[in-house]
């Protein structure tokens, strides 16, 4: 189907992502969109072991309503940093979350032993800017964990710009002086097929027209048999490390800023 470039960028989102709120505020509604949110599950699966091992400072891009924070051990101190629009996103102020215009981030070089990028790359109109603030910042020898989207539908239009392969992240980390680049697959194909089947229904079962809903419901109805099956083959293959690693959910990875990286000043921080 044709459409002019332009309709893209004013184009409404229907169904708008649901914000992800810390599993301390409610443990039993996060492990249930657990079950089945995958993309959130393989995140928070690929996530929880990580953090819990992290100490000193750690800064959050894109923190949203800062729901990794509770997975860090309370020897990390904990930084936000998140754009002064998030709350068009219906992201909730946080106090530990620091909210800044864009480009250079406030902080001084070499500061945190950590950051984490959740789901953030892909909404960044200039991904190298981004990345060389986060390596800037980054103490060497500090760690980057990141996850990105592969196969998702475009969200939080019109600020939706990237997919990025395994081969594009490692050229990029690379070109920005990281090291120790480990990348991951998260989910797999059947994890992608339910996903897909996920939204079917819920544009089954929430469209606007509602005199479809005679038509639409029987087809939920029809459709959601075989959207419980791959529910459960989904989780089954993913705790067997069974099915496509070329065409998951998304990646995720970590890197190392080199321990004699001489630091220069970014784009960012030049214009500032």
């Amino acid at each position: 189907m044709r459409r002019k470039a332009n309709s893209y960028l004013q184009e409404k989102e229907e169904i708008k992502p649901v914000p992800v709120s810390s599993p301390a505020h409610g443990p039993l509604s996060f492990h249930l969109r657990c079950l089945l949110d995958l993309q959130l599950k393989t995140i928070v699966d690929f996530l929880r072991p990580r953090l819990k091992a992290l100490r000193g400072e750690v800064l959050d891009v894109g923190a949203g309503n800062a729901p990794w924070k509770s997975y860090l051990s309370p020897e990390t101190k904990y930084v936000g940093l998140d754009i002064d629009k998030a709350a068009e996103f219906n992201m909730h102020p946080g106090t530990d979350i620091i909210y800044y215009p864009g480009g250079a981030f406030p902080f001084a070089d070499n500061q945190f032993a950590c950051v984490l990028c959740v789901e953030v790359l892909e909404h960044v109109p200039d991904t190298r800017e981004l990345l060389a603030e986060i390596h800037r910042c980054l103490r060497p020898g500090g760690q980057l964990v990141m996850t990105v989207p592969w196969s998702a539908r475009r969200h939080h239009i019109p600020h939706d710009y990237f997919r990025f392969t395994p081969e594009a992240l490692a050229m990029l980390l690379r070109e920005q002086g990281m090291e120790d680049i480990d990348i991951f697959e998260r989910g797999n194909d059947y994890a992608v097929v339910f996903n897909k089947m996920l939204c079917i229904l819920t544009g089954l079962v929430t469209i606007k027209r509602k005199s479809w809903l005679p038509v639409t419901l029987p087809m939920a109805m029809i459709l959601f048999p075989s959207w419980l099956l791959f529910l459960l083959a989904a989780h089954a293959t993913m705790k067997l490390q069974f099915g496509s690693r070329v065409d998951p959910l998304g990646y995720a990875l970590t890197a190392r800023k080199r321990l004699n990286h001489i630091q220069q000043p970014s784009k960012a921080t030049e214009r500032s």
